[in-house]
């Protein structure tokens, strides 16, 4: 039977991270860049625009990871030989400009989805199927993308992954059950945790550290995890008071250091995972992708593409003059229903990374100044979302290019925002609580208060379609959409910071179904 490759395009999506390592945000206000439409009415519709700019690639890199993966000792930094790319300036989907990237090929045929031409239009993907092919004998593949468990499939397993970055560890919670499995050092050091993101299967975490530059990738599954010592098995945290020194947890996989600027502005936020390419006949994602954003010397932003299973760092898109406020690099990412991953700034530019396209292009855009972007996520139908600090939750939608601010959320402090089905979520600290608005209707539905509440930071969508709501204070909710009254609390030790897709929810929601 013939492999079947594809590759979807475009979604915005940025998890916003915290201001210093104490979890204090930013007292700074400052909007991000204004657009070509009306900015004083926020209730209206409003164009935004983007820019030309020069974006330069870096060639494969060894990245910081041996044979398993796993950096032991010190920290190794991933070599960052940057070459200049072609600069084909094309016309994006949204109304802004694109440009050239790095080299690389993404193959692959993309089925039932709109793709960008060699001209910059849209249209639709040539593509003889809309699904599998037929192997030679006429049976159909084995199963369809939508076959995999939590994705149709009866739920088996399913964790949220919630750093706390005073204690530079990490905490793997079961979802069904709320009970905390294991926890996990991050680094050897001072790494101060945020971001996580899962992977579409659910079987591998990457958490960044901002303070250190450090990636650090855990599995799930013992099944995937490398009996490094050679003692014949596993050894790994079996529950949470049972932490293993690092380097020592053979569930961490890698661990990789990036060429950052070397303070906490700059160091890694924004992170999200690509699936791969559907494996037919191994009913499966294969060569999973992970992309990191992060802040180099010279106010450059790097995106860096990583070999999800061996931390390989394969090749690293720059864009020069980032807009980030208060000198933070890319705070948050998310991956849109075209695999492409988006990363948003702290209150200003966001960022499309067009894998659709060979050479692979960065689009910018520059939100109207209300914005004030913190926490971003991309729902299903490539719309982008993002709360404001200081400023409403709003919407960007691709196709129109238009910006929607939701009327009623105005002057609150929204951080991590998530969306499901049928409703976005935001966390307020202003008052302290949980906004709830339709995602179509694009109106507020309530403002729910949580008892007790100590900083709502995240929120994720897990496999079973239930809402985690994070607060800082060391503890997290788990609730129905529908009953949201009917919250349960579970405890996690430490100070929690994290606005990113902590269990795979938001990659599961723009997979075929």
């Amino acid at each position: 039977m013939q492999k079947l490759q594809w590759v979807v395009g475009t979604l915005v999506v940025a998890l916003a991270g915290c201001g210093d390592d104490t979890g204090s945000t930013e007292a700074s206000a400052s909007g991000g860049q204004g657009s070509t439409g009306t900015t004083s009415a926020v209730s209206t519709p409003t164009t935004g625009t983007g820019e030309t700019v020069t974006a330069t690639g870096t060639g494969t890199t060894g990245g910081a990871s041996n044979t398993q993966g796993m950096t032991t000792g010190d920290p190794t930094t991933a070599t960052d030989p940057t070459v200049t790319a072609t600069d084909p300036t094309a016309t994006g989907t949204d109304g802004t400009s694109t440009t050239a990237g790095t080299s690389s090929t993404t193959s692959g045929v993309v089925p039932d989805s709109t793709t960008s031409t060699s001209d910059g239009t849209t249209g639709v993907a040539e593509s003889s199927t809309g699904g599998a092919e037929e192997s030679s004998t006429g049976e159909p593949p084995p199963c369809e993308p939508g076959d995999m468990m939590g994705m149709g499939g009866k739920v088996e397993k399913s964790f949220i992954w919630i750093s706390s970055h005073n204690l530079h560890e990490l905490s793997k919670i079961d979802t069904v059950t709320m009970t905390e499995l294991a926890r996990y050092k991050t680094g050897p050091a001072g790494e101060n945790p945020s971001r996580t993101a899962v992977s579409a299967d659910g079987r591998f975490m990457v958490v960044n550290n901002r303070d250190s530059g450090r990636s650090t990738m855990v599995a799930a599954n013992e099944e995937d995890c490398v009996d490094k010592n050679g003692n014949g098995q596993i050894d790994t945290s079996q529950n949470k008071a049972n932490i293993l020194a690092f380097g020592s947890d053979e569930c961490v996989r890698w661990s990789i250091v990036l060429p950052y600027a070397g303070n906490h502005q700059s160091g890694p936020r924004g992170v999200t995972w690509t699936p791969g390419d559907w494996d037919y006949n191994l009913c499966k994602y294969v060569e999973p992708k992970v992309w990191v954003g992060y802040l180099a010397a010279g106010n450059v932003a790097h995106f860096a593409r990583i070999d999800g299973e061996t931390g390989m760092v394969e090749e690293t898109l720059l864009a020069p003059g980032w807009k980030g406020a208060s000198g933070y690099g890319p705070y948050g990412a998310a991956l849109d229903p075209q695999f492409r991953p988006w990363f948003s700034s702290l209150r200003s530019e966001f960022i499309r990374v067009n894998t659709d396209q060979n050479p692979i292009t960065l689009t910018r855009i520059d939100p109207p100044a209300y914005v004030q972007s913190y926490g971003m996520t991309i729902d299903r139908d490539g719309d982008a979302w993002f709360g404001g600090w200081t400023g409403p939750v709003t919407v960007y939608e691709q196709k129109s290019g238009t910006f929607t601010a939701i009327p009623g959320t105005a002057g609150g402090a929204h951080r991590g925002v998530a969306a499901d089905e049928n409703f976005v979520w935001a966390a307020n600290n202003n008052p302290c609580e949980l906004v709830q608005v339709d995602r179509k209707a694009r109106t507020l539905i309530a403002k729910h208060k949580t008892n007790p509440c100590s900083t709502a930071i995240g929120l994720s969508i897990d496999v079973e379609k239930y809402v985690w709501l994070v607060n800082q204070g060391g503890f997290a909710f788990k609730f129905a959409p529908d009953n949201v009254a009917a919250m349960k609390k579970v405890d996690v030790v430490g100070s929690h910071y994290v606005y990113s897709d902590m269990t795979g929810g938001q990659l599961l929601s723009i997979l075929p179904q």
